[in-house]
């Protein structure tokens, strides 16, 4: 690992700092934010109804749109702009491996799910013109256990690999070195990242009540703190 990098070791109460600064800067800039984060999922949905490799395409490019968060929140933080292109900032760096950083995530959440298939979790959808899909969620009973299982084990993924996109895009690190600086950040803050995943479960949860509306301020928030949390643990002042 680079000597030069350092990772703080934060309070678990700065989870909820990551969001609150987050926010802030949301609110100097939100219709721009509002806009970054429509046209991504616009753009995700888009790739995901592409036959056959649109569903792989959204996977391996969903870390080079968030290296592009992470930058466009370091240009807003520094009293720059916030832009539409720059929503393709992190096609401009380092992009082979952020490519291929969203090539290992898919790998390991593909593992993890046919090890659950395996252990008979249902993991494909209805079968055969009879089944519905009342059927299918009805499979679930008694496997409920799997079913958890199965989803913490892509959640600890996504949390171990959550550091990369910007390690990749402000380092210049290759995917499997910014995978084990993330790793290693995710560890050594355990009890942070507890305390962020809770709460942006929870602000989801409440956005997605007022008929959704809500997400128009969650998306943004969430973008914005991929760049406040690397921020604070990887450029803290020593």
């Amino acid at each position: 690992m680079d000597a030069n990098i350092r990772v703080a070791e934060l309070d678990a109460a700065r989870g909820a700092g990551w969001i609150a600064e987050a926010f802030k800067l949301f609110r100097k800039a939100p219709l721009p934010w509002i806009a970054l984060c429509s046209a991504w999922i616009v753009i995700t949905l888009a790739l995901i109804l592409v036959p056959l490799v649109g569903q792989a395409m959204s996977s391996f490019l969903q870390p080079v749109f968030f290296a592009s968060f992470a930058i466009a929140a370091y240009k807003q933080a520094a009293g720059e702009r916030v832009l539409m292109a720059d929503l393709f900032a992190g096609f401009r760096r380092n992009l082979r491996a952020l490519v291929n950083l969203g090539v290992l995530i898919l790998v390991a959440v593909l593992a993890i799910v046919f090890a659950a298939g395996l252990l008979g979790l249902p993991v494909s959808g209805p079968v055969g013109e009879s089944a519905t899909f009342d059927e299918w969620v009805n499979s679930f009973r008694g496997k409920e256990w799997l079913l958890a299982g199965t989803i913490f084990a892509i959640v600890l993924v996504k949390s171990a690999v959550w550091f990369a996109p910007p390690l990749i895009a402000f380092h210049g690190m290759g995917a499997i070195e910014a995978i084990r600086w993330s790793l290693y950040a995710t560890i050594a803050n355990f009890g942070t990242m507890i305390v962020y995943g809770a709460l942006l479960f929870a602000i989801f949860f409440l956005a997605a009540i007022p008929a959704w509306l809500g997400l128009i301020v969650a998306f943004p928030v969430m973008a914005i703190s991929t760049y406040t949390g690397y921020r604070e643990v990887f450029e803290a002042k020593p």
